[in-house]
Order: structure tokens, then C-alpha cells, then sequence
């Protein structure tokens, strides 16, 4: 799952496949994942992003193979897949979640990550705080959430200390014309000056930028929303037999799951202990 706050959890409409095939536990050891077909590099129909690496892992490690319903991660997202009408056309698992995320159950958390600056390196720029008053006078790329355009916890923090008319919004109705690492193609070619952008998107496609590209973790004031989160995999509520087989095969996987998140450029922070 991509962007990460509350009402972006809430909005997480493109065209829907779906994928016939028996759940965790039937004759057919299917392991059934809701994911965005073109969301690099969290997921997509290619199968290229880390959470479809992770979802190999988990349903290698539960005896099962892997399959997909493919719906964009906005609003509706779990009504039009692990909810959805036709039983056919439910998925089990959602690989990431936000800890706690309350249309699903929750796994223990498996990386935790924050939003981050990205600006260019050796351009002068050393921004580390949304403090900084330096924020008020450059431009500043910052995704716009959702059908409804909900902006994401710094934009928020950023209108609080009225950073506002230089903020250039941008859109995360992806497509291939509008690819998922616009943003970061907008600060390398100087068409803006930084952008605001959920860590694991940013770090992926900074790896992939000719320009050196400098990532800071955003930290969150006194007074500010959480900028930080702790992220799990999300299961069907009330399927607490596939919980708790996802929640062991995690701990046997894990290390091979830190790996795939560190070759995709994730930052990572230390997860909090009294995260459930």
C-alpha cells in the first residue's frame, strides 16, 4: 500500500481482474493478495514490486502460490476487493497496511518507515525539519491523496506554518502518463525545488535518478501528526486462522523480507515496541 495517513489508509477507481481460486486452507492453497496493478514500486500487474516480492515469499513459505485481484489503492479499495461482493472476486490479504488500520486485521508490523524530503544534493539545500524556513520560499512537490484529494500528514503540518502557495500538488491516479515517480522526475529536472513524499516510494525511484538525490526522514514536532508508521500485512477480519499462519511465516521470513525492502531503497526506522 502506498501513501500512508489515516484518510489515506481510508482511501486506499482503477479496472478490476479478478482471479478465481480457493482460499488459504481450501484444495487449492491459494494465497489471494489485493493489490494496485500499477503502483510501483509497492505493486503491479508485472508482479515487480516489493510487496508482490513479499507475497512470493509468504505463500512460498505457507505452501501456497500466489494470485491476484488488481484494484487502485483509493477509496474503496477493501470494499471493492477483500469485501467485494462476489466471492470470486475476494482477496484475503492486503501485503501493506498500516499497523492498526481498522478494516482489517493486522499482522505484527514488518517495517516501519516515515516521509521524507527529497531535494537535490550540492544545490544548498539541508532541509531537515518542516521548520525550516527556507520552505516558504521554494517550491515544494507534495502528492494529493485519493479521489477527494486529501492531503498527506506534512502537507497538513506544512499549511499549519503557512507554507501553502508554494506548494505544487501532484497526482496519484497513475498511469503511463502520469507514472508513479513523477514527483521525484520533477525535482531531478529542476522543475521543482524538494518534494514531500512517503519514503518507500521516494527511496525506490531516487535509486533510479542520474541526479544525486539526498532522502531525509521528516520528524514530527512537538504538537505535529505522526509522520511515521508501522506497517503490516492486512488480513480479511475474522479470518483468524490465516492471521495467525501470516503472522509465523513473517517471523520465519524475515529476514528475507528486510532484505527485499532494503534492495527497493525503503527507508527504515526502528520499529516502535509497543507497536501491535
Amino acid at each position: 500500500m502506498g501513501q500512508i495517513t489515516r484518510a489515506t489508509a481510508g482511501m486506499l477507481v482503477a479496472w478490476c481482474l479478478l482471479c478465481p481460486c480457493s482460499a488459504l486452507g481450501d484444495g487449492k492453497k491459494q494465497f489471494r493478495v489485493c493489490a494496485d496493478p500499477e503502483n510501483l514500486p509497492f505493486s503491479n500487474r508485472q508482479l515487480e514490486g516489493f510487496e508482490n516480492k513479499i507475497a512470493d515469499v509468504l505463500a512460498r513459505e505457507l505452501g501456497a502460490s500466489p494470485s491476484y485481484i488488481w484494484w487502485g489503492q483509493r477509496r474503496g479499495f477493501i470494499r471493492n476487493t477483500m469485501n467485494a461482493t462476489l466471492k470470486e472476486g475476494r482477496c484475503d490479504v492486503v501485503i501493506g497496511v498500516p499497523a492498526g488500520y481498522d478494516l482489517v486485521r493486522t499482522t505484527t508490523p514488518y517495517y516501519r518507515s516515515s516521509y521524507v524530503f527529497v531535494y537535490p544534493k550540492g544545490k544548498g539545500l539541508q532541509i531537515t525539519s518542516l521548520d525550516d524556513p527556507v520552505l516558504k520560499k521554494i517550491r515544494i512537490g507534495v502528492h494529493l491523496l485519493g479521489d477527494d484529494y486529501t492531503n498527506p500528514p506534512p502537507v497538513h503540518e506544512l499549511a499549519k506554518r503557512g507554507v501553502v502557495d508554494n506548494v505544487i500538488g501532484f497526482d496519484t491516479f497513475y498511469s503511463r502518463q502520469n507514472p508513479p515517480g513523477t514527483i521525484i522526475d520533477a525535482v531531478a529536472s529542476g522543475k521543482i525545488d524538494a518534494a514531500i513524499v512517503w519514503g518507500p516510494a521516494a527511496g525506490y525511484f531516487v535509486a533510479h535518478q542520474r541526479v544525486p538525490l539526498v532522502v531525509v526522514p521528516i520528524p514530527s514536532g512537538k504538537g505535529d501528526l505522526p509522520f511515521a508508521f508501522d506497517i503490516s500485512v492486512g488480513v480479511r477480519r475474522g479470518d483468524d486462522a490465516l492471521r495467525a499462519r501470516v503472522e509465523k511465516a513473517i517471523g520465519r521470513r524475515r529476514a528475507e523480507i528486510s532484505k527485499i525492502l532494503k534492495d527497493y531503497g525503503v527507508p527504515l526506522l526502528d520499529r516502535r515496541v509497543d507497536a501491535k
